[in-house]
């Protein structure tokens, strides 16, 4: 098995790294990488926006081809596959049968690999949990090249190391989820404008208790009492579904220039897109894959920030500190004039199953920032106010923590270091991202 020089990076297009390649396409591919390179990381979807799939000082397994469907039971519902299987993928084949992924990403470019090592969250989290709380075992490949079966009662330490994992634990080759039955191919979705940040949270909350579905676009450069406006949208299956047709997805086709995303091109955008919902509200039925993924209706969006990429910072705060915490993230924010329209605020439920799972009971908001001067210092900000209020960021899409805040953040990272050090002691699996918070030498 030959390896390829590439540079690769993470969906922020920044950091960006050089190394070498493996595509596997089999197991025995992961064996033969194993044997020949003494760091390897594995990347599926590419997804995760930082450097959590690069290794500058090793090897990537690329596992986008280990995409094949093991097994399904309609009975329980119980679908057996390999990592590399995509969200899209489980919309085209198992939808019309009346199935679908309990939790989904923003994205369904992204593969079921991914999203076990993430523990993915989506916007149904108040009803069902992250990603990890449907998984029924996980088949793991260690450092040595032995496979085992992780699961609640199987392993059970390793399980929940590996959810959430990032990859470090070892290379998945085999995973079983449990799917949920839906009514139909659409959900009744319902958006409504927040008019500030404290009727946000209170329409959030009661959301919490009667939505399926709940998410906000935030604006994140409104000011005064408009700080913190947005648009709230809350769906319910729809017991009667829609045609079903894929919407042909616009490209970005080069990288734009930097200077078109600036403070006032993006005050622009934020208050003709907040006014694209009448006061009164919308009702409408629209396509579940809609729904979940709706950029995915612009092939190669990550283009718009320009050549440099940029960064994604999403934190989540506790219930009680939230109407604070997120005050004063967004006048951070708006006082550094820094670009963010893909801003999104949700609630939060219960803590995953993973050691390193990023939900807990709170609300999260994730905001994308251009990679230019004086983003640095306001990430810096942003992650002393997370520490701050007693929240914790997300590492999938984290470009830029310190160390020292995610020993903070994740208080059961010291039993993660400590189950490395058990299982690959010569730290095989390592990342970019791994070295640079401290999580393995």
């Amino acid at each position: 098995m030959r390896a390829k020089r590439l540079e690769l990076a993470g969906w922020g297009r920044y950091p960006r790294a050089a190394g070498d390649a493996f595509r596997a396409e089999r197991i025995a591919d992961i064996e033969a990488a194993l044997r020949e390179k003494p760091s390897l990381i594995a990347r599926g979807g590419g997804r995760s926006y930082g450097d959590q799939a690069l290794n500058r000082e090793g090897a990537v397994l690329l596992t986008g081809r280990l995409d094949r469907l093991l097994g399904f039971d309609e009975a329980t519902g119980i679908l057996e596959c390999e990592p590399g299987v995509t969200f899209r993928t489980l919309i085209d084949i198992f939808l019309p049968r009346g199935w679908a992924a309990p939790v989904s990403p923003g994205t369904g470019f992204a593969t079921l690999g991914g999203a076990v090592a993430n523990d993915v969250h989506g916007k149904n989290h108040d009803r069902v949990g992250s990603f990890g709380d449907h998984l029924v075992w996980i088949e793991l490949m260690l450092a040595n090249g032995l496979t085992v079966r992780l699961s609640a009662d199987e392993n059970a330490e390793l399980f929940r190391a590996t959810i959430a994992g990032m990859g470090l634990t070892g290379i998945i080759t085999a995973l079983a989820v449990r799917l949920m039955r839906v009514a139909s191919n659409a959900v009744d979705r319902r958006l409504a404008r927040m008019t500030d940040l404290d009727a946000f949270i209170a329409a959030l909350a009661a959301a919490r208790e009667t939505a399926t579905y709940s998410v906000g676009w935030i604006d994140a450069l409104a000011t005064g009492k408009a700080l913190g406006r947005g648009i709230l949208e809350t769906a319910e299956p729809a017991a009667e579904g829609l045609p079903a047709t894929r919407r042909k997805a616009r490209g970005v086709p080069v990288e734009l220039p930097g200077f078109l995303l600036n403070p006032a091109s993006v005050r622009l955008f934020n208050f003709a897109y907040y006014r694209r919902v009448p006061a009164a509200g919308r009702q409408e039925r629209v396509a579940l894959e809609r729904f979940l993924y709706p950029l995915d209706a612009i092939q190669d969006w990550n283009r718009i920030y320009g050549r440099r990429g940029f960064h994604q910072f999403q934190c989540v705060v506790p219930d009680e500190a939230a109407p604070r915490a997120l005050r004063r993230m967004l006048e951070a924010v708006s006082a550094a004039g820094s670009a963010s329209f893909l801003a999104v605020l949700k609630s939060l439920g219960s803590d995953g199953r993973g050691m390193l799972s990023f939900p807990m009971r709170g609300y999260t908001l994730a905001l994308d920032f251009p990679h230019r001067p004086g983003v640095a210092a306001l990430l810096t900000e942003l992650e002393h106010l997370t520490l701050e209020y007693g929240g914790r960021a997300y590492l999938a899409k984290d470009s830029a923590l310190s160390a020292r805040a995610v020993a903070v953040m994740y208080r059961r990272l010291p039993e993660f270091r400590a189950l490395l050090a058990r299982i690959d002691p010569h730290g095989r699996f390592c990342s970019d991202m791994a070295r640079r918070l401290g999580i393995r030498p």
